[in-house]
């Protein structure tokens, strides 16, 4: 490793130029745009882009790549310190040094997605009059969180998670390299594949995982044989690293993935997968009281009449949860995601509301009738109110002959029940019922 430097093994390792940069083949091929930004000022693009992918796919490392191949000024800004004045102040001596020197500037700015909307504006006139090229970065994505017109000034290129040969790549050049471990470790086949696994796509995730395992093995072997390189184990990797780096953000594009992967094992019955995403959130730090209240969205909208209970089941998981907390209340959520994801399914309570409220929108609605009218306060009867009300519990069967919808609207099906579970029990009494209130029977 090499000695004397604080400097993480992810910031050491950094490639100076796109051709060491690992991954990202589909943007870097020749006469690509950032192929074109790193050319030399006479024959570079000015065409401003945003990067958008996943923590650890290389967008900083793709940026100063750039800035170490181009002969063009760079200057990097984070919009986690950098505000409005030090965006003005890069635009200035940036059409200084276009006027002045005929030098073009690179503007590099991380975590754009951070800036408000006046931040960014400040962006505007440089990027659109060429005083600046924006080289912008963001793990969220950039329709929310980029403004419209900086949008349609930049060229949007998007980052995948690494694949197991590119972070296989890294990890053994961060072994071998002098700015790393140089030769001083080696990792058995079952740590590497550990290790890679871990990183979840993630080159900085493996780095950071590899530099702790790489110090804590070393550390361990003390005064060993010095010629030798010391072996990191899949046991000392375990002991560096006690879980698994997963890639999720609580506010981003992650966080809505994961989520939407889940609601939709859990209505595709798939409880083995169902009980995977909700590993992965938990294991995330995911709020549990979030959980929670996504599975009582989906006991009442996805698996809805055709097993009632399952409505019981989630809230019940709820209340759980927020009185014993986490980790216990991993198993109650365990057991509503098990009994919605295996119980039978219907949406037609859901369809039901759904067609009601357009109807009441679009003003579809008609008079209350006036049998059904309050007839308790005092000039009601007089007004008709209550006249011809007939009620239920007198008629032979608990349900009389009446019309319980405006007038425009008699005969309209919201809720039609479903064939699976309790809901075809509902479908057959739910017919008889329809015909004695319609005086069919």
């Amino acid at each position: 490793m090499a000695g004397g430097t604080t400097a993480p093994l992810a910031v050491r390792m950094r490639p100076t130029s796109l051709d060491d940069v690992v991954g990202q083949r589909h943007l870097l091929g020749p006469g690509s745009p950032l192929r074109r930004l790193a050319a030399p000022s006479e024959g570079a693009s000015g065409q401003s882009v945003i990067l958008w992918g996943p923590p650890g796919t290389g967008k900083t490392t793709l940026a100063q790549s750039i800035a170490h191949s181009s002969d063009r000024r760079f200057v990097e800004l984070s919009a986690v310190t950098a505000g409005v004045k030090d965006v003005r102040q890069v635009m200035e001596a940036a059409l200084n040094d276009r006027d002045l020197f005929q030098r073009s500037t690179v503007l590099f700015l991380d975590e754009i997605h951070r800036f408000t909307k006046a931040q960014q504006d400040a962006l505007l006139p440089g990027v659109e009059q060429g005083w600046v090229t924006l080289i912008a970065a963001t793990t969220e994505n950039p329709s929310f969180s980029v403004i419209s017109p900086l949008l349609s000034r930049s060229l949007l290129l998007t980052l995948e998670p690494l694949g197991d040969d590119d972070i296989a790549e890294l990890v053994d050049r961060a072994i071998a390299d002098p700015r790393g471990f140089d030769g001083r470790i080696a990792l058995d086949d079952e740590a590497r594949a550990q290790l890679i696994r871990l990183s979840s796509g993630d080159a900085r995730r493996a780095l950071t995982a590899l530099e702790a395992a790489g110090a804590h093995a070393l550390e361990a072997a003390g005064d060993g044989d010095a010629d030798a390189p010391t072996t990191v184990t899949a046991e000392a990797l375990a002991s560096a690293v006690d879980r698994a780096l997963l890639r999720y953000d609580r506010q981003g594009d992650e966080h809505y993935d994961v989520i939407s992967a889940f609601i939709k094992s859990v209505r595709g019955s798939d409880p083995d997968a169902a009980l995977h995403w909700l590993a992965r959130m938990i294991e995330a730090g995911e709020d549990p009281r979030f959980i929670a209240r996504r599975i009582i969205v989906l006991a009442a909208e996805d698996i809805g009449m055709a097993d009632p209970q399952g409505l019981v089941v989630a809230t019940a998981a709820a209340q759980a949860v927020q009185m014993i907390g986490m980790p216990e209340g991993r198993i109650p959520l365990a057991e509503a995601v098990v009994y919605l994801a295996t119980a039978p399914k219907s949406n037609r309570s859901y369809l039901g509301i759904d067609r009601a409220i357009a109807d009441v929108r679009s003003g579809d609605i008609g008079r209350v009738p006036t049998h059904l009218r309050d007839a308790h306060y005092p000039g009601a009867k007089r007004l008709g109110h209550g006249k011809g009300y007939r009620y239920a519990h007198d008629a032979p069967a608990g349900v009389a002959t009446q019309q319980h919808l405006p007038d425009p609207l008699v005969g309209r099906r919201y809720y039609e029940p479903g064939a699976h579970g309790y809901e075809r029990d509902v479908a057959a009494r739910l017919e008889r019922i329809r015909r004695i209130l319609s005086g069919d029977a």
